[in-house]
């Protein structure tokens, strides 16, 4: 796993408190937007990290930038139209959001370290872009694992029909012992790292192909 070194774990964390803003609060600006207030009259609606954080989610990301923070609480009888279809876009709306940031964050990175080569502060600042990078991306694929509490369960129940009721309901009372078995046994690393490294080399490649013609 990565991230035991003291100067990675510093740089997670303003890595830490950009993924995890930017991903609660895409899940409750969404389902504002589709008529539900509960995210709102619990302060969800905001970019301030601290309203966001859970310990333990923010201790897992922190070390292996796979965690969650505190699920922004929905309802989803207060959505417009198809109801099925408002839980799979909020469920998604996260880990879009921090796939996003992370392409933002890789762009900056690029543009900076061309502006600052060479100074003093070069690699301190370039770790913390890595960080902010990887942790997003590491969010984005993490969550979309259909186990609870993660967003991949929301959007599993969405897709599903209402007669696997049941199941789901099985799986979310057990969801997060099996989380946290995959976590520290690192299977889930094994399988998630190649993902978000894989998507980095694809957003690099992307971005270089877009600043190649101005530098």
């Amino acid at each position: 796993m990565l991230g035991f070194d003291l100067p990675s774990i510093i740089a997670n964390i303003p890595a830490l408190l950009i993924g995890f803003a930017f991903h609660e609060y895409a899940h409750a600006l969404v389902a504002d937007r589709l008529g539900d207030p509960t995210p709102r009259s619990q302060g969800r609606l905001t970019l301030n990290p601290i309203a966001h954080l859970d310990l333990f989610g923010t201790l897992m990301a922190l070390l292996y930038r796979f965690g969650w923070a505190k699920p922004v609480i929905t309802n989803p009888n207060y959505y417009k139209g198809d109801k099925k279809r408002g839980q799979i876009m909020v469920a998604l709306a996260g880990s879009i959001m921090n796939l996003i940031v992370a392409f933002v964050v890789m762009l900056l990175w690029f543009l900076t370290m061309n502006w600052i080569q060479g100074s003093e502060w070069s690699s301190t600042i370039s770790l913390i872009f890595q960080s902010t990078v990887l942790m997003n991306l590491g969010l984005g694929v993490f969550n979309l694992l259909p186990i609870p509490p993660l967003d991949g369960f929301g959007v599993l129940s969405g897709l599903l029909p209402n007669r696997f009721t049941p199941q789901l309901q099985v799986l979310e009372k057990y969801g997060m012992f099996i989380l946290i078995i995959l976590l520290f046994t690192d299977i889930l690393g094994k399988v998630l790292f190649p993902a978000v490294y894989g998507i980095a080399t694809a957003y690099q490649t992307i971005i270089t192909l877009i600043l190649t013609p101005f530098f």
